[in-house]
């Protein structure tokens, strides 16, 4: 049988994707693949969770675009469909002066990408946000929120299925051959033939591009992102969202405080190289994905540049009492007893062959495939949006 679209990944990006195909051509013959017997098992399952607003982005770059076309398109959607959520807002919060110039960067980045009502924060307006919290200087920011992604996914999922598109689970993709017009997507199961693939694949989205494009001059590397919770009486401390200054020397947020949509507060992430793509746990070990991610040079020249950092991050990932110093730093009358595990994420991050960790959306074109290399946070926020701009070069070819 031949299909005019197969998209590999079931993640929230791939089903994003997917939904905006049926949406804008009824009629398109599509295939959703993935590779687990559940939707949405990886990043987007494992998400925090957090509406990003589009704060920290470049102006102009497809992240920020994404992001705050993505926010409306995901809120309008979960209206639509009875997905609860809550814009309960976040403050950021500059715990040193060395802190305010950047928190100042912050906030004008915030307004060159379109966000209204923020405000800045004296030291005593934290408190009315957050009694708890420590700082000099802050921002809220009133558009961002929470919701369950998991759920906003699964409904994605729903709606292909009754716009008449297939999803076809536990079938992992081995390899993809090109023809002169078509391609064939062989998995462990069938094959099929298509006009058009789009991979959404993730954590493996680069391994699957080098299917078609052996060349492609970036590689996953899948850095973990630990969690603790705080304990139920303790939950008391946090009301919404609170977020540290980015440190501009590191690639990654910091430890942050988030009330979740499930319920609960979750406190962290830290971030480390996890030891497989797949690897929730530091016991997780694969020796060929974690010996492919130490021999990529592009990663080399990060861990040169970041060691200091990373090994911070390493130390906090098997010390609690350091973790929970680090978050003493934002709520200091957090105690190690007031933590309780909680999960773990892995982060696709690309990371190119110079060792730039890459900082924006990358989607790569050729004649019968799109490769969305690069996704990483904020994709849930812009799945939509994502789909859209990839729906599009998509449909250019029917």
């Amino acid at each position: 049988m031949q299909h005019d679209v197969v998209i590999i990944g079931g993640g929230i990006v791939g089903l994003a994707t997917a939904l905006q195909l049926k949406k804008q051509n009824h009629q398109l013959d599509l295939v959703l693949i993935e590779k687990e017997e559940v939707l949405a098992k990886h990043q987007t399952g494992n998400n925090s969770g957090v509406i990003h607003s589009g704060l920290y982005y470049k102006p102009g770059s497809l992240k920020a675009t994404n992001c705050i076309h993505g926010y409306h398109l995901l809120l309008d959607f979960c209206k639509e469909n009875g997905i609860e959520f809550d814009l309960c807002g976040k403050i950021v919060v500059a715990t040193e002066q060395k802190e305010i110039p950047l928190l100042q960067n912050l906030f004008v980045r915030g307004e060159q990408n379109g966000l209204t009502n923020m405000k800045k924060l004296k030291k005593e307006e934290l408190k009315e946000y957050e009694p708890h919290v420590n700082g000099i200087e802050g921002i809220f920011v009133p558009q961002t929120g929470i919701v369950d992604y998991s759920k906003v996914a699964l409904k994605y999922g729903e709606l292909i299925q009754k716009w008449d598109g297939q999803i076809r689970l536990g079938e992992r993709v081995l390899e993809i051959r090109k023809e002169a017009t078509r391609s064939v997507v062989v998995t462990q199961k069938q094959s099929y033939t298509t006009r058009l693939v789009i991979n959404c694949a993730g954590l493996y989205s680069d391994k699957v591009a080098r299917m078609t494009v052996p060349d492609v001059n970036v590689k996953i590397i899948p850095f973990r992102g630990e969690y603790f919770k705080l304990k139920k009486e303790k939950e008391y401390l946090v009301k919404n969202l609170i977020y540290p200054v980015p440190d501009p020397n590191f690639p990654f947020l910091g430890v942050h405080f988030t009330r979740m949509a499930k319920g609960g507060v979750e406190a962290g992430p830290n971030a480390v190289l996890a030891f497989a793509r797949e690897g929730y746990k530091k016991s997780q070990i694969n020796l060929s994905e974690l010996a492919e991610s130490l021999a990529w040079p592009g990663f080399q020249k990060v861990a040169a540049k970041y060691w200091r950092t990373g090994m911070g991050e390493m130390y906090r990932s098997f010390s609690k009492a350091a973790f929970t110093e680090a978050l003493q730093k934002l709520l200091p009358e957090i105690k190690q007893d007031d933590l309780v595990e909680g999960g773990a994420g892995v982060r696709a991050q690309a990371c190119d062959r110079n060792g730039g960790l890459v900082d924006d959306f990358l989607i790569l074109e050729d004649t019968q495939v799109i490769n969305v290399c690069n996704a990483p946070s904020p994709a849930a926020t812009s799945s939509l949006a994502i789909g859209e701009t990839v729906s599009k070069l998509a449909l250019k070819r029917f």
